[in-house]
């Protein structure tokens, strides 16, 4: 039988081959475009699960900063860097830091992690100008705009601005004439600018970064000297405040009323012993003490004899006195505003607490770093205890992906720490990295 010849031309077996090879195409087209739509998605994932791990990590931060002030700030004391960890600190795959401020700045080039002691800081709504006018970077307009907008009344004082200047603004607003909610609240005063509230320190970690010493090349502006200039943010607070209570919760004496007297004698002779307590009252006969530090100086006590008094003395009859600085842990540039102490006692202070860490639970070491009478002109401004904390929360999530910032005032005035205050801070950038240590450095990016 004679095989049958194909009837298929060369011509539409081609057109076939095509049209299949550009199926193929296309199924190969759509196969990339899912995959790549694909490793967006697990991309995309990845990162919510990282930021999700660093939000977690800052939450964990805030209850650690927590248990930290609960178990080591008891009594206005301020835990000490060897109380706690503040670095690197895991919560599962990711990790968080508390970032601090060296009070001392013994190394200012190096990062610096803990909690930061309010008190530390001068009081915005309790402050003088004299006292805000020798702050860094301060004028004296300035100086006088915070306290218009800070007052009760609508009469600008000298250099100062209230409504009539605000209305000229665009947008157009009032003095608030009342106490500062957050330090934040400045940029609402007239003349203060993001450059004076912020420094160079873009990042808010304390550490000069390469793009905060670049002159004009990359934000923010700085003047490429090498040295951090800091903003007012580091040095000023609403939040500081002293309970004059005792510790089993009764009211402490107020020495600088007339009254207190005989209280003040039955108190030392339980502390110090008869002997002792008559010296001491004898050096004060006829004077009205104006603080507790004044009875340090004129009762010539010792270091220790001042511990067992300090917890039981106030310089008001308030529950609370606002606005008193640490002299334990106040930076330079705060203690050189409070009146006697100045530039020159500021940097004494500070040369003396290098010297003697041991000796800072108190004030009692004060005379011995300032002439008696700087220490009783700064005697209402200071104090020894502090109550309030900010805690400046960083967490990475997983192999450094991911990040979340918080900053917490934490209130100790009652008892246990209360939050305050929570600032979301992720928006000021990275202040941290993973180094090859495992460890959380300070950005140098």
């Amino acid at each position: 039988m004679k095989r049958r010849r194909s009837t298929a031309c060369p011509a539409h077996s081609g057109s076939v081959l095509v049209i299949v090879l550009w199926t193929c195409f296309g199924l190969a087209a759509l196969a990339l475009t899912f995959a790549h739509s694909m490793s967006l998605e697990l991309r995309t994932a990845a990162a919510r699960a990282s930021n999700a791990a660093a939000r977690a990590a800052a939450e964990g931060g805030m209850r650690y900063a927590q248990w930290v002030l609960t178990q080591h700030a008891s009594a206005g004391q301020v835990p000490r860097a060897s109380d706690y960890e503040a670095e690197a600190l895991p919560v599962g795959e990711a990790i968080f830091s508390l970032i601090g401020r060296d009070a001392d700045a013994a190394s200012p080039d190096l990062p610096f992690f803990g909690l930061v002691d309010e008190a530390a800081k001068l009081n915005l709504n309790t402050a003088s100008q004299a006292m805000l006018e020798a702050l860094p970077e301060m004028t004296p307009d300035v100086a006088a705009a915070i306290l218009d907008w800070r007052d009760s009344d609508a009469e600008p004082r000298e250099q100062g601005a209230e409504d009539e200047t605000y209305s000229r603004l665009t947008p157009a607003r009032r003095a608030k004439n009342g106490p500062f909610e957050t330090v934040e609240e400045l940029r609402l005063v007239h003349g203060v600018t993001l450059e004076l509230l912020y420094g160079e320190d873009a990042n808010l970690n304390g550490v000069l970064d390469p793009n905060e010493d670049d002159g004009d090349l990359s934000p923010p502006l700085d003047d490429r000297n090498g040295v951090l200039r800091r903003g007012l943010i580091d040095y000023l607070t609403v939040h500081s405040a002293q309970p004059n209570r005792r510790s089993d919760g009764s009211r402490r004496l107020d020495l600088t009323a007339s009254e207190a007297r005989p209280r003040l004698s039955q108190l030392l002779n339980q502390r110090l012993g008869e002997s002792r307590a008559a010296e001491v009252i004898r050096s004060i006969e006829g004077r009205a003490l104006s603080s507790v530090a004044e009875l340090l100086v004129r009762g010539r006590l010792s270091a220790a004899e001042f511990a067992r008094v300090q917890g039981d003395l106030a310089n008001s009859s308030a529950a609370l006195t606002r606005g008193l600085v640490n002299v334990n842990t106040a930076p330079e540039a705060v203690l050189a505003c409070i009146p006697g102490i100045g530039e020159t006692g500021a940097r004494a202070i500070v040369a003396y607490r290098l010297s003697h860490p041991e000796e800072l639970t108190s004030i009692g070491w004060l005379p011995a770093a300032l002439p008696s009478e700087a220490v009783i002109q700064a005697g209402p401004f200071i104090t020894g205890e502090s109550y309030q904390f900010l805690a400046d929360i960083e967490a990475l999530g997983p192999h450094g992906q991911g990040r979340s910032r918080l900053r917490a005032i934490f209130d100790l005035s009652s008892g246990s720490p209360r939050l305050v205050l929570r600032q979301e801070a992720t928006r000021f950038g990275r202040a941290s990295i993973d180094d090859p240590t495992g460890a959380t450095r300070l950005s140098r990016l």
